[in-house]
């Protein structure tokens, strides 16, 4: 996604980055980036706005909720996968999709 305009910090280095800005999780330095980003380009607030807006949703709704330890290894995993560039293989998420959770038992 990008707005067509140009920025000093581009729109898909933005969006690429967006939950750690979202989670406090780049340096202050970043963040200022970021911010000026938004000033400048309104697809890229939009985006930022409906990403915290779930992000309080799922807060609020779930917030309550403790994580199997298992399971938050499993995503953390994939995660790291992802960030450093592999693909997650269809099948090991359809697997983890279909798996019961413990309420489920």
């Amino acid at each position: 996604m990008s707005c067509g305009e140009p920025h000093e910090t581009d729109c898909s280095e933005i969006l690429d980055h967006l939950y750690e800005f979202l989670d406090h999780e780049m340096p202050d330095n970043d963040c200022t980036k970021f911010e000026v980003h938004f000033e400048e380009c309104s697809p890229c607030l939009e985006k930022y706005g409906l990403e915290q807006a779930v992000k309080k949703l799922v807060k609020r709704c779930c917030g309550s909720d403790d994580v199997p330890v298992d399971l938050r290894a499993k995503v953390m995993g994939r995660i790291e996968l992802i960030r450093s560039g592999h693909q997650v293989p269809e099948a090991d998420v359809a697997t983890a999709a279909a798996e019961p959770t413990p309420q489920e038992h």
